[in-house]
């Protein structure tokens, strides 16, 4: 069978069955979801680490015990915090107001998995979905099938163990672009979570469905002149940010805007802590190795570390090197390293001041990464106050940007989908979770006389 046919076939069949899942999980008792997302959550535990290699395999991007972390971040963290978290039922009720808030699942859940986190992308996503009540059918991306039909399989055989109806939870073993604008299009998905490329998000708002899509991330990283004393922990902070799963998060850091005063010291600290500093020309040619114009990164380049790159780009490195860094003026695709890079590498901008910085900071945001997060690195109240004004969804305060937007380092809600906002065409900014997920439903009593509205305004 033609492979478009075969997809599109596929997505209709898990569509239609996850639907008959859904209306069968409808009513179960929130206590019951809880022990079926905690059972799915404990399954995927032991299994970490092989998702992670099957993933670097399957893929190549990444590497294994960063993928390991990702994966027990979703199944531990996220699971932690969703067993606080009430999605059904009565979610509140205000006896002054005589209001009562209920929540009840969506139905149908189509989750586009990207190639970057195949796998914990997916363990996110499914816990979301079956705490909110919903069934819901991953279609990875082409590269990511395996590990994700067997990421699923963990997790749905733990959940029907617990009571879960089959087929509340699915992956398609077949999948094209056709078979996943089908299932996304389908009479019986009733929301879209996107993750992934700009095609990608564009076809899921695109799809005439509810759509929950995140866009690029290009991040700002500022370190004030108040942090001179602790530039060795903000190097760490930044190269280990950087470097984790090769680069392969939207939330890391992209560029670093430094105040004229530390500058100095802290290329010196970046240095110590594993970054190298490319030559001009080294730069130029690494651009050329991971775009191949403008706006296309090459997706073999994505998720390699940087001797792969430095080997790509004709250049040597230290063997210790853990992130590539180009020094830049400029911000635009006249300087290509100013964008957002999927790889272990850094823009490193010395600003002229205070002001000159923040105003860097907002350039590199607005360029490729509107509304998607910054971090800055400062003791001054005032000037994070300021900094704020970066137009971006998270403003992450002295902690690493994968760590702190993901919610592991901040109090964020954890999370594996950030919302950018309208700043990037999507329609939350938040932290994506279970409760975005649901219809909340209210219950409204009658508070003042209905007839009252005639004296008030006139019959």
């Amino acid at each position: 069978m033609d492979a478009d046919l075969k997809s599109i076939a596929s997505a209709r069949r898990a569509a239609d069955s996850a639907f008959e899942a859904y209306r069968a999980f409808l009513g179960t008792d929130p206590v019951q979801v809880d022990a079926i997302v905690d059972a799915m959550a404990r399954a995927i535990e032991p299994e970490a680490e092989r998702l992670g290699q099957m993933a670097v395999e399957e893929t190549g991007y990444g590497n294994v015990p960063d993928k390991r972390v990702k994966n027990l971040f979703n199944a531990l963290s996220v699971a932690d915090y969703l067993r606080d978290v009430t999605t059904l039922g009565m979610l509140w009720r205000d006896d002054a107001t005589k209001i009562a808030a209920f929540g009840e699942p969506m139905g149908v859940v189509a989750a586009l998995i990207p190639v970057t986190n195949p796998t914990s992308t997916i363990i996110y996503k499914v816990l979301s979905a079956v705490k909110a009540g919903n069934a819901i059918v991953c279609a990875p991306h082409p590269r990511g099938v395996e590990c994700g039909i067997e990421t699923v399989r963990i997790m749905a055989r733990a959940a029907e163990q617990m009571g879960a109806p089959k087929d509340l939870i699915q992956c398609l073993d077949s999948v094209t672009i056709q078979g996943t604008a089908e299932l996304m299009k389908h009479r019986r998905t009733s929301v879209v979570m996107a993750t992934g490329g700009p095609a990608m998000v564009k076809a899921a708002y695109s799809s005439g469905k509810p759509t929950l899509a995140v866009g690029a991330g290009n991040v700002p990283c500022y370190v004030h002149k108040s942090k001179a004393r602790d530039l060795a922990e903000v190097a760490e902070m930044i190269v280990t940010s950087k470097s984790f799963d090769y680069g392969t998060a939207c939330v890391s850091e992209q560029a670093v805007v430094a105040d004229p005063e530390i500058a100095r010291d802290l290329r010196h600290e970046l240095k110590l802590k594993g970054a190298y500093f490319c030559t001009p020309a080294e730069a130029d040619r690494l651009a050329k190795v991971i775009f191949k114009g403008v706006r296309v990164m090459d997706p073999d380049k994505v998720g390699q570390s940087p001797q792969a790159l430095a080997d790509a780009a004709g250049f040597a490195i230290p063997p210790r090197t853990r992130c590539l860094v180009s020094e830049e003026s400029e911000v635009g695709w006249q300087r290509p390293l100013s964008a957002e890079k999927l790889n272990p590498v850094l823009a490193f901008y010395e600003a002229k001041s205070t002001d000159h910085g923040i105003k860097l900071a907002q350039s590199i945001a607005k360029f490729e990464g509107w509304g998607h997060s910054s971090v800055i690195h400062s003791d001054d109240p005032e000037v994070v106050a300021r900094f704020a004004s970066v137009p971006t969804g998270r403003v992450l305060v002295n902690t690493p940007g994968i760590m702190g937007g993901m919610g592991y380092s901040t109090d964020l809600e954890p999370s594996f989908m950030l919302g950018t906002g309208t700043w990037s065409g999507s329609i939350t900014s938040d932290n994506v979770t279970a409760l975005h997920l649901i219809n909340i439903k209210r219950v409204a009593y009658e508070s003042r006389p209905w007839r009252d509205i005639y004296e008030e305004y006139g019959a």
